[in-house]
């Protein structure tokens, strides 16, 4: 940001929909601030670096990690979910903090006389020589050893009540047709409309869920009127950028929002809590290392009264960025608008020899359910499957898309709907125009990208470019909202270093 005038910059935050207050336009001109005068994070510009803003700096050591096992206890099954739940109660004024005794800084008193101004000679020193010096610094290589936990399965507590096994229902093979090919989606202006979670964020999530750092946003209508928003791993106060870190650590957690202007934004009115101003982790995890990381949301959506979400149940990330391993794909259910869900013991796709529909993308339409679905990680293709809507949960009565039938083969034969790589995945359908549109992350290329077809198995559309990380980076995602149309599509994104979910606009046309 070094170089540009700050007018721009002002124009380039009202542009994206942020508000910044003069002190922080002056100042900090790359940051939106929301309407408390709170500072948060622009995922369209490049944080600074100690050495300036935007300004490439070299650390001063390089950590190689060095593995040791470390053995872990697992008691198995595991002990039973704790489903409390804390209704919310939120001042009038949404700039008052709800809970400041959970979420406001403490002072802490100073350790000496001159602690602060050594500190700060030390920073200014390192930023001085670093930027004045033409010579190339070598960075020092230090040893990090660390603990690569290796469980050890141990008899558990009772665990979860068993669930009967549903009966097998083996739909017949049917055949089926593609559709012919749309044009590609003709994708116009595309905005950036709103910060959604965390510091500065409209909705301050912070203050009022503990909710600091997060990503997805995978949102779907739970009745009309409403919508849940589902969010991946999920950090409170002690959370700092960049990245998900941090000790106050979620799965997952769920808000809700009645908000139908998305011109300016998406308000969320609440959010599930296990405690006072504390958002809850919905869907249970372990959070073992190598045995289950963490459950993550995929997809939602609602038949009836009872909402379904897909998840994915992580083993272990990889140390290659974009991969993890999964345990298995599954669903959860809740009969109480999302308050609290139940893992189907049966309704899961296990992870065998690379199985696709481990991150899936479930959409209603008709009498079935169809699901989009990818292996684990970044670099697998598309396949999909459908099931009854009165079915979801048998796994027996699932038919996939391969070679032109509908049939109860193995997933690992479903043949790709489209061509290349895809991530985080989403699907939905418009009534109006009688279009699917789908969107994910294009891992090759760096971009979020929209295809549409006139049915799920396709033809599907040339992809066009929604996102391009070269505009914001390290941005992934991508979850199209539920009340968009065939002119106007709202989606979310997340970016890796703010750690936070964003709301998109783009303007369609034929």
């Amino acid at each position: 940001m070094s170089g540009v005038p700050l007018c721009v910059a002002a124009v380039v935050a009202a542009t994206i929909g942020f508000t910044a207050a003069p002190a922080a336009a002056e100042t900090l001109p790359w940051l939106p601030v929301n309407a408390c005068g709170e500072t948060g994070f622009n995922p369209a510009k490049e944080p600074p670096s100690p050495g300036g803003p935007l300004l490439p700096s070299i650390p001063p050591t390089v950590s190689i990690p060095i593995p040791y096992p470390d053995f872990v206890p697992v008691p198995v099954p595991g002990p039973r979910v704790d489903q409390t739940r804390v209704a919310q109660d939120l001042p009038a004024d949404p700039c008052a903090d709800p809970c400041p005794d959970l979420t406001d800084e403490v002072d802490e008193p100073e350790t000496g006389p001159g602690s602060s101004g050594s500190a700060g000679s030390s920073g200014s020193s390192g930023s001085a020589g670093s930027s004045g010096s033409s010579a190339l610094t070598i960075p020092k290589i230090s040893i990090d050893p660390r603990p690569e936990t290796i469980p050890i399965p141990v008899p558990g507590g009772p665990g979860p009540d068993p669930q009967p096994a549903p009966p097998v229902e083996i739909n017949p093979a049917v055949r089926g047709s593609l559709t012919a090919a749309m044009a590609k989606p003709g994708v116009g202006d595309v905005r950036l409309v709103s910060q959604l979670t965390g510091r500065g964020s409209e909705n301050r999530t912070d203050k009022r869920w503990q909710v600091d750092g997060t990503d997805l946003g995978i949102t779907w209508e739970t009745k009309p009127g409403e919508v849940a928003v589902a969010f991946g791993d999920t950090f409170g106060k002690d959370w700092a950028p960049p990245g998900a870190f941090g000790e106050d650590w979620r799965s997952n957690v769920l808000g809700h929002s009645t908000d139908t202007d998305l011109s300016d934004g998406m308000t969320i009115d609440s959010m599930v809590q296990d405690s006072r101003c504390h958002a809850a982790e919905i869907i249970d995890s372990r959070h073992v290392n190598n045995f289950e990381t963490t459950t993550i949301p995929t997809s939602g959506f609602a038949i009836g009264d009872r909402q379904y979400l897909s998840y994915m149940s992580v083993k272990r990330w990889s140390m290659v960025p974009g991969m993890w391993y999964t345990n298995y794909g599954g669903i959860a259910y809740s009969d109480d608008n999302g308050q609290t869900w139940t893992k189907d013991q049966h309704a899961k796709w296990d992870n065998i020899f690379g199985a696709r529909f481990q991150v899936s993308a479930m959409v209603p339409h008709g009498d079935y359910v169809y699901m989009f679905g990818t292996p684990n990680g970044r670099i697998g293709t598309i396949g999909l499957a459908r099931v009854p809507v009165d079915q979801v949960l048998n796994t027996t009565s699932y038919q996939y898309w391969s070679d032109g039938t509908w049939t109860p083969v193995s997933q690992h034969l479903a043949t790709p709907i489209v061509g290349g790589v895809a991530s985080e995945l989403s699907v939905r359908y418009d009534a109006a125009s009688d279009k699917w549109q789908m969107s994910y992350l294009e891992p090759v290329g760096g971009s979020i990208i929209l295809r549409q077809s006139s049915s799920p198995q396709g033809v599907w559309s040339d992809a066009a470019t929604l996102v391009d990380t070269a505009d914001y980076p390290k941005a992934y995602g991508g979850f199209i909202h539920p009340w968009s149309t065939d002119e106007d599509l709202y989606f979310t994104i997340s970016e890796w270093d703010s750690y936070n979910v964003y709301l998109m606009h783009a303007s369609l046309h034929p």
